[in-house]
């Protein structure tokens, strides 16, 4: 990272995007990306081109031509917005961006702020003309709407602005911790991700007075019946190649590693993962199975009405090899033919799952700056449970990795834990030495890529 960019102002930039407070709540109105286009706009001191598909939901580009025609652009793509915070339960404010024991503290510092600040201190130089350009174009988009799905950011800017973000490699998140053990140093880069697949359930009845209940088919009591299956059936397994060669690549036992590839034997080991650290028992059972999470139920107009409609949301994630009738045909079994006839479901959001090849000069670079801070070239291809927005770029044919480099302050399960979750909060090392190792991959990049 050049000397200019230092890691204070790296801190700096991550604290003022999290006061920021983009909160995305799903809601055409909410976000608030503005905000942080605002930011980046004063950090680069440059207009960018700003997109806004609806008033608010703002996207920033900028790009660096490259210095040799047809030479292959690299695009680094971080996100504005953060998922919701309830104050009540955080040791600090979740917008106040509280620097603390060594932790940056705040909503969205891991997901995905911390890489966001510091993908612009790496751009910032080229774009100012600090470093001399790639060989082929560098291009840096702040994005909207990530944690909803893309509508109004990646999304919208693949499927109608393809003329501006057009590239040929692609960095974006999850960055996380590496593995450690007495041995080794192992950096998990992600290269693929599960499909979303959710879905709405709709239910009817017929209405009446709630005083009189009896014979009367009430909606909302088949919808939570419905719901209640299918948050407690078991799942199906499925072992995938990308699974199976993160496995090979984990500092565990072997007979850890036999059983976390073996269906029949997988289950049994995430139990007794559990016992130590459940969030990582949470993200292998989420890697090596269709997981299905209802998470919102809607019925009834008043207390003494029997509700005639129900209307309930199920986060579903399909992984490689899983589609539409892999969902149906676990609906049939968690809610028997009888149950299931019961129920419409209507897809609300469907994207197969997709991911890279480990492999390429994008690739190459990930592992010549782990050369660099770990004395190997040692890379787990990493697929992850959540959605990001390579997956758009992915269904171009557009490589896409995420990777950062972290201090020992957290390991990967809490991270895991933090996600989403309640005192999210990175290390204000690893802030500086995920800029750092950017650098170096963009600087690797360029060597690599030119003629």
């Amino acid at each position: 990272m050049p000397e200019h960019t230092s890691a204070e102002e790296v801190v700096r930039l991550l604290v003022e995007l999290v006061r920021n407070a983009c909160v995305n709540d799903g809601t055409a109105e909410s976000g608030n990306e503005h905000r942080s286009v605002a930011t980046l706009q004063r950090f680069f001191d440059n207009e960018g081109i700003v997109v806004e598909p609806h008033p608010g939901r703002q996207s920033v580009f900028y790009r660096v031509p490259g210095s040799i025609s047809g030479a292959p652009a690299l695009m680094l793509i971080p996100h504005l917005d953060v998922v919701p915070a309830d104050a009540r339960h955080w040791t600090h404010p979740p917008f106040d961006g509280v620097i603390d024991a060594g932790f940056v503290w705040g909503r969205g510092t891991l997901d995905m702020l911390n890489v966001t600040a510091a993908m612009a201190a790496v751009f910032q130089p080229y774009l100012s003309g600090s470093l001399p350009p790639l060989p082929g174009d560098l291009a840096f988009v702040g994005v909207a709407d990530e944690e909803a799905g893309g509508k109004y950011g990646a999304q919208y800017l693949v499927e109608e602005r393809w003329d501006l973000v057009s590239c040929d490699y692609l960095l974006t998140e999850v960055a996380a911790p590496p593995f450690r053990s007495s041995s080794a140093t192992i950096i998990p880069v992600t290269v693929a991700e599960k499909g979303p697949a959710w879905r709405r359930l709709h239910t009817r009845g017929v209405p009446g007075h709630a005083s009189q209940p009896y014979g009367k088919q009430n909606a909302l009591v088949s919808l939570a019946a419905a719901m209640g299956l299918l948050g407690t059936e078991p799942v199906p397994v499925l072992i995938t190649s990308e699974w199976r060669a993160l496995v090979e690549a984990l500092p565990v036992e072997e007979r850890l590693k036999a059983d976390l590839v073996d269906p029949d034997r997988v289950d049994a080991a995430i139990d007794l993962l559990a016992m130590s650290d459940p969030a990582f028992a949470r993200w292998v059972h989420a890697c090596t199975h269709l997981t299905i999470s209802p998470t919102t139920i809607r019925s009834g107009v008043k207390a003494n009405v029997i509700p005639d409609e129900g209307f309930g949301d199920v986060d579903i994630r399909l992984l490689p090899g899983q589609d539409d009738e892999s969902i149906h045909d676990h609906f049939r079994k968690s809610l028997g033919p009888a149950g299931y006839e019961q129920i419409d479901v209507t897809p609300i959001l469907d994207f197969p799952a997709n991911g890279s090849e480990a492999a390429g000069p994008l690739w190459e670079a990930i592992a010549d700056a782990a050369e660099r801070v770990t004395g190997t070239r040692a890379l787990i291809p990493s697929m992850t449970p959540v959605t990001t927005d390579a997956r758009f770029f992915r269904a171009k044919g557009v490589p896409a990795y995420g990777v950062g480099w972290f201090d020992d302050k957290m390991t990967f399960g809490e991270m895991l834990s933090a996600f989403h979750g309640i005192d999210e909060r990175v290390s204000v090392d690893s802030v500086g030495m995920t800029a750092r190792f950017l650098a170096d991959v963009v600087d690797s990049f360029a060597t690599r890529t030119a003629p």
